[in-house]
């Protein structure tokens, strides 16, 4: 029998959790949360503003106090709540506060300094710390991996590395980064900025050579690694002595792809380092400060920031459209009504940012044509996959729209979603066929995430919105991707999720695909999955995963619980049809418990990913939907 307490509160908590959620809608018909990212990007941006002369001392001030905020009792600075000290964003955060004026001795300068000499120092940072480095003259730009600008001429797909070859996230730094690195400027600090103090060996003694063995180890990617170490070798001997005939119009090839580029509204990429990068190269190529395209970026640089009386915090980028899409889903799903004033303000929002315009995605798929939409408020040389499937979702459950221009748009949006399926069944984020997996295995590449391949949780939406548009599992593109779905299942039952933390957000994911599409949810590789899931509950009730599951494997599934993570969980269960009443009454019971007065939850460790591994997210508004979601499901089978 269902428990009296469940069956008492739970259309309280939804409707709390309605107006809530109702309550953060912005008047042009968009929600948008914050997206945290760790303590870089904000370290990043105070490197940017000394590099630049845009120094506002201010805001640098409030800076200051956020990253003294953020310090870990090591001295470090992780990647995510509860996450461990990380070399780089702790290399990052002091340099930014020693350039802000903080002195060597204070306690916080000093025990962060203690700590990077304890992991190694700066040759042991990241690629793009050493590069914020050597901006400065704080690394050997010979240290650096090398990228020579005549990259921009390489044309796809005859060549193994092209900038079309690798995902746009990669493909809108390097550009800027190429003319940068060929440039290779340095803003020379005087002595008494200098870090000399990071270095555990003095820095002249300290070999700068990368790394041979591979992480993880395996001898394939231990080939690769070392033929690209010797090839970047190669690639510097042949700058410092050849006479590149092609350089100057591999220069003016990235000047112009990024005039284009940065000529339409968001921002280049809409992230903040390629907006960052962007300026810096502009700079270089002798644009005034004063130059639309410069303060274009900088002011969408500064519309990512955070800010209050105290402290001031940037993103990486901003989410409204993804938050919107999810809204509406949840909203929907909970019984709100689906013409409700709200939804339809969303919804004429949301057919408003279509883009119809060409991307970067029609280098790999030039007959298609466009009709996605992008995670930012523009953003429109890069519609994503996931985005675009939410969006079409959301679209087809409201009401009270303009039919014929709902019917446009999905027609459009569907065909190039289906126009963007890979070879191999699945669907990727922002491109398609990205397969030379071994790329990842370059110099520069040392953050694993070079490439945007198909993913688990990406081709569960794919599903998903194949089966919410009434397609079944005998559709072609729905057959791949079920065939895709069974070769990348790991073998004890989840799968793997790129864009949120980790194998439950794959799980949930497919298993919403796998129900909607209309697998049965008997055979024997759905029931695995469920059977993973309901090992994996926490005595509170709840789920939680660790971000460090993406370093560890064998951590798949544990960590504290959170509400994001325990809706993500029950949404599978319930798609899946698992008849466990006492694990589902639990975990809905875990969220009864530990929603708030105003009927918002709260996350308390992060969510989402950037790159698996070297950098994380915290959706805000995920502890908002996702379990007012997972409750009107519930309720629903109930009424069933």
């Amino acid at each position: 029998m269902l428990p009296s307490a469940i069956v008492t509160g739970l259309s309280e908590a939804i409707s709390r959790a309605q107006v809530h959620l109702l309550s953060r809608q912005a008047a042009d018909g968009y929600w948008v949360g914050e997206l945290e990212a760790d303590t870089t990007i904000t370290s990043e941006y105070l490197l940017l503003c000394h590099l630049i002369d845009r120094v506002n001392r201010e805001r640098e001030l409030k800076a200051v106090r956020y990253l003294r905020s953020r310090q870990l009792p090591d001295g470090g600075f992780n990647l995510f709540e509860g996450g461990p000290t990380n070399l780089s964003a702790t290399i990052k955060a002091y340099f930014a506060m020693k350039m802000a004026s903080v002195a060597v001795d204070d306690p916080a300068m000093v025990r962060a300094r203690e700590r990077i000499r304890a992991m190694g120092g700066p040759a042991r940072a990241n690629v793009f710390t050493k590069i914020q480095l050597a901006l400065f003259g704080e690394y050997d730009w010979n240290g650096v991996p090398a990228m020579p600008v005549e990259i921009m001429l390489l044309p796809p797909p005859f060549f193994l590395f092209n900038i079309y070859e690798v995902s746009y996230w990669s493909r809108t730094v390097i550009v800027p980064l190429l003319i940068i690195m060929d440039r290779k400027p340095v803003k020379w600090l005087p002595p008494h900025l200098s870090l000399d103090e990071l270095w555990p060996v003095p820095r002249e003694q300290t070999s700068l050579r990368f790394p041979r063995l591979p992480e993880p180890f395996s001898w394939r990617a231990l080939f690769w690694k070392n033929f690209f170490i010797a090839v970047d070798d190669g690639l510097k001997i042949w700058e410092r002595f050849s006479p590149r005939p092609l350089r100057k119009r591999a220069v003016e090839a990235a000047r112009l792809w990024l005039e284009e580029r940065l000529a339409v509204p968001g921002g280049l990429g809409g992230i903040y380092p390629a907006m960052a990068y962007a300026v810096v190269a502009l700079r270089l190529l002798g644009y005034p400060d004063d130059h639309p395209l410069i303060r274009g970026q900088l002011k969408e640089i500064e519309a990512l920031a955070r800010e209050d009386a105290d402290q001031i915090h940037y993103q990486p980028c901003l989410s409204p459209v993804w938050d919107t899409a999810l809204a509406i889903n949840a909203l929907i799903e909970s019984d709100l009504e689906p013409d409700h004033p709200a939804l339809r303000r969303a919804g004429e929002w949301l057919l408003d940012g279509q883009v119809l315009v060409s991307g970067d995605w029609q280098v790999k798929r030039p007959y298609v044509q466009p009709g996605g939409w992008v995670f930012q408020y523009a953003n429109d040389y890069y519609p994503d996959l996931d985005d675009t499937a939410m969006v079409l979702m959301a679209l087809e459950k409201l009401r009270g729209l303009d039919p014929d221009r709902v019917q446009s748009a999905q027609e459009r949006g569907l065909g190039w979603l289906l126009g963007m399926q890979a070879t191999d069944g699945g669907w990727a984020s922002f491109d398609t066929d990205q397969k030379r997996l071994y790329l990842n295995n370059i110099p520069f590449a040392d953050h694993g995430a070079l490439l945007d391949p198909s993913t688990e949780d990406l081709t569960g939406r794919g599903l998903e919105l194949l089966g919410t548009c009434g397609y079944r599992a005998d559709f072609e593109p729905a057959r791949r991707g079920l065939q895709f779905l069974r070769h990348t299942q790991r073998h004890d039952g989840p799968w793997f999720g790129r864009w949120g933390v980790n194998y439950v957000y794959g799980t949930w994911s497919v298993l919403r695909g796998l129900r909607a599409i209309g697998e049965d949810p008997q055979q024997e590789y759905v029931q695995r999955a469920v059977r993973w899931l309901e090992r994996h509950q926490n005595p509170d009730g709840g789920w939680g995963e660790t971000c460090e599951s993406y370093d560890r494997p064998e951590l798949a599934g544990k960590g504290d619980s959170i509400p994001s993570q325990t809706a993500w969980a029950l949404l599978g269960l319930l798609a899946a049809g698992s008849t466990n009443r006492r694990v589902i009454d639990a975990g809905i019971g875990y969220l009864l418990q530990t929603q708030r007065a105003d009927g918002s939850w709260e996350d308390s460790r992060w969510n989402g990913t950037g790159f698996p591994r070297v950098f994380m997210l915290k959706y805000h508004l995920y502890a908002a939907y996702f379990p007012l979601w997972a409750l009107g499901v519930y309720r629903r089978t109930l009424d069933g």
